[in-house]
């Protein structure tokens, strides 16, 4: 398929994991990417694209600072005369401190990348999509923004906010030709959650990652990088104001532990 064939598409938090695996994902489809990130990773990404025969530059940047964003949609601009697709996928975790633990810097910090860092990018992008007649936005929340358990307090409240911000991003710019849609991931193995894997290694117990998911695995980023591509794309083309669950069945129950299959 070559869904974003000749698009302009800008994708943050691009130097690893699901930001990584999605700006591979567009090019192969014939996107021309703006890969972003605070992490000068981000050139290892646009290597791999490059490699691959995509289209693609990077751009150091910091996803919660407004003039950075602001200067991420122009450069997408300057090389591509346009923006059709933004995924806003940028995100920090704050660590898992408790409630009582997690100061009010901690939250600040990150509310500013996954929360405020979405909004930013949004105002920013939006009107550029409205001049083509319209475009595509995608957000990464989270299931931790469902239900609490799967995240920091901060990291928890900041992906519930992400969730709202799409569906009022998505009425507010009714008539525009513009979508917003957001992806609430389950667990996914990626640099951010690699503590919760080396510290099941450690412990020999790598087998019960997954254990009360009905798939019995943790995701991969590609599996997460999919699902922005199609809400992306025009097989989507009715879906907007959505936030789709990809957690491998995970939130589909109560946290109890399901009986053996028989046979």
């Amino acid at each position: 398929m070559n869904r974003f064939t000749g698009k302009s598409i800008i994708v943050t938090g691009a130097a690893s994991g699901i930001g990584r695996a999605a700006a591979i994902l567009f090019a192969a489809e014939g996107g021309r990417v703006l890969a972003a990130d605070r992490s000068p990773q981000i050139h290892e990404t646009v290597e791999i694209i490059r490699k691959s025969g995509g289209l693609a530059h990077g751009m150091e940047m910091d996803a919660g600072h407004e003039a950075d964003v602001r200067k991420m949609v122009g450069e997408a601009l300057r090389l591509h005369e346009g923006l059709d697709v933004l995924f806003a996928n940028a995100g920090v975790s704050g660590g898992m401190p408790s409630l009582f633990e997690q100061t009010e810097a901690d939250w600040k910090a990150v509310l500013q990348v996954n929360l405020i860092g979405p909004m930013l990018a949004i105002q920013a992008a939006a009107p550029e999509m409205i001049k083509r007649g319209g475009g595509a936005i995608v957000c990464t929340a989270s299931v931790a923004g469902l239900r609490s358990g799967a995240g920091s307090p901060a990291y928890s409240a900041s992906k519930a906010g992400v969730i709202s911000l799409v569906s009022l991003a998505a009425n507010q710019l009714a008539g525009t030709g513009v979508r917003v849609n957001g992806i609430c991931p389950g667990l996914i193995e990626t640099g951010m959650t690699r503590e919760i894997f080396t510290r099941a290694a450690e412990r020999g117990t790598t087998d019960r990652i997954g254990q009360l998911n009905p798939t019995r695995r943790a995701g991969v980023p590609e599996e997460i990088a999919r699902a922005a591509l199609f809400l992306a794309s025009s097989d989507a083309s009715y879906i907007n104001g959505h936030a789709l669950v990809v957690d491998g069945g995970l939130s589909s129950s109560l946290p109890v532990v399901p009986p053996k299959p028989r046979g």
